[in-house]
């Protein structure tokens, strides 16, 4: 007697755990910026409320910061050179600012893509291929922990050292400079504690974008390492089918109607990915190439006047970016092909079926 179909074995008895260590960063990066709740759609009343309180709050916070830094940049400033200077902080600004809107827009999509890869781990059906899965969340967790590092290092860096190392004397009066400039048209900031409190409002900021940045990254990575876990799983199935022994035992369908089915779920699964986050896709690549120049160019600057800890902080951004923007080009060209393969397995995997499994018969 032949065996049932994938639906009736039992399920992955610790799916719970194995979810949890998946998305485990994404929690920690999502929940601070209110986005967490309207991407699960699990909330009860008080968390809704909380949501949107964190939305208004990391809004504000980035307001506060473009909308003086950009009034400075395009009718104070007169200087070319310093223009160019705070071209880079501004594109980032902005840049994070519309990944931040895109996350919340596109939340119910992927709400879909997390629930499809709940799934999977719910129906994992033996030892192996929870090994596999696992191997590809390890490498993922890996590269999100290697991008927060230069991320969060870098920022912090700009943010914090830079403008302590960059006070200067004028006839016995300490200047100190701001990250961000720009409000000095509405307030006296060299006074205490207008100083400090925008100082620490920078340094909230550029955790708050760290984790917007972070948030799209971590997503990404999660997606795609996921697929290729599922693409791993699909290739030792059709490794399956070449064992006489097993088929003949188990029953054709049963292996030929698994094959077919997660190899449309995985293609499927890619394709969604793809339509949710193309767009962010190319922002992130635009913006990390426009940043990479730009953040040559100051360490070239910087160079001159041999301020070392402004071309450490340069050189640390400058991997960030690089990094980054080589994992979103790898990934969209991973789903672009994915998506090629969807539409060839569509129209052919009906005959394919049906050669494989002639042949199978032919053998017994």
């Amino acid at each position: 007697m032949r065996s049932s179909n994938i639906d009736d074995l039992p399920l992955n008895d610790r799916y719970e755990s194995d979810i949890h260590y998946t998305f485990q960063f994404c929690h920690w990066i999502l929940k601070p910026l209110g986005i967490y709740y309207f991407i699960y759609n699990q909330a009860n009343k008080f968390e809704k409320i909380l949501s949107m309180v964190l939305i208004l709050i990391c809004f504000f916070i980035i307001q506060f910061v473009i909308v003086p830094f950009g009034y400075y940049i395009l009718f104070y400033e007169k200087d070319m050179n310093t223009k160019i200077k705070f071209l880079g902080p501004l594109t980032f600004c902005l840049s994070a600012l519309f990944k931040y809107s895109y996350l919340g827009i596109k939340s119910s999509e992927l709400g879909h893509c997390i629930k499809h890869v709940e799934k999977d781990w719910k129906m994992l059906q033996n030892e192996d291929h929870r090994v596999i899965m696992s191997r590809y969340v390890i490498m993922g967790r890996n590269l999100i922990t290697l991008c927060a590092a230069f991320m969060y290092t870098g920022g912090l860096s700009y943010h914090t050292i830079m403008p302590l190392l960059s006070k200067r004397k004028v006839e016995n009066f300490t200047i100190r400079p701001l990250t961000y400039p720009g409000y000095e048209a509405f307030l006296n900031i060299q006074k205490s504690p207008t100083y400090e409190i925008i100082y620490c409002m920078h340094c909230i900021y550029v955790i708050v974008v760290g984790n917007i940045t972070m948030a799209a990254y971590s997503l990404t990575t999660i997606f795609i390492t996921h697929a290729c876990g599922q693409i791993k799983i699909q290739m030792l199935r059709l490794e399956n089918l070449k064992n006489e022994k097993k088929v003949l035992e188990t029953g054709i369908e049963s292996h030929l109607a698994v094959v077919v089915k997660n190899h449309v779920e995985i293609l499927r699964f890619a394709k969604n990915v793809e339509t949710t986050l193309r767009e962010l896709f190319l922002v992130e690549v635009i913006v990390s190439t426009l940043l990479m120049c730009l953040l040559e160019y100051y360490c070239m600057v910087e160079w001159e006047t041999s301020d070392s800890a402004a071309i450490l902080t340069y050189v640390i951004l400058l991997f960030s970016f690089t990094f980054n923007i080589l994992i979103f080009c790898y990934v969209g060209e991973l789903l672009l092909g994915q998506r090629g393969l969807f539409n060839h397995w569509h129209n052919k995997h009906e005959c394919g079926s049906r050669v494989v499994k002639s042949r199978l018969l032919c053998m017994k």
